[in-house]
């Protein structure tokens, strides 16, 4: 589409939108605005993706520049969706020195890898080396 316009300019950024999207997601279902908006101020590189002012994707990376980078929450409204704007905000992640300087970057999504195969990502065989601690179940999201 090329009436879309790119900003990492979190100013442009609608959290109301944002969180309607997310919080109705596989991998974040529930979450807050609150929350919404502060896993993206405190994220390394952002992104949005807008149609004539109005939000229409968002995704986000964090990053130690160095030896790391995941990228998360990519997101396109279901209007846009099939145009190459989940693969452009993804690019634009990994073509920032923040983040595209970093020796791995990661990501995990249950149903997208097609686009991600095609920006170089693979399923790497961690043969049970992965581990993961979840918050405690008792804290409200």
């Amino acid at each position: 589409m090329s009436n879309i316009l790119y900003s990492h300019d979190l100013s442009r950024f609608d959290f109301t939108r944002i969180h309607s999207w997310l919080s109705s997601t596989y991998w974040s279902p529930g979450i807050s605005l609150e929350r919404v908006e502060k896993e993206f101020r405190a994220s390394t590189v952002v992104v949005g993706a807008f149609s004539n002012e109005r939000q229409v994707g968002v995704a986000r990376a964090l990053s130690d520049t160095v030896r790391f980078a995941y990228i998360a929450d990519v997101f396109v409204d279901s209007e846009f969706r099939g145009s190459g704007i989940a693969r452009r905000m993804t690019g634009m992640l990994l073509d920032h020195p923040l983040v595209g300087d970093a020796d791995f970057c990661y990501l995990l999504t249950r149903d997208a890898q097609g686009v991600y195969r095609e920006l170089g990502f693979e399923v790497p065989d961690l043969q049970g080396k992965l581990m993961r601690r979840a918050r405690p179940t008792n804290i409200k999201i």
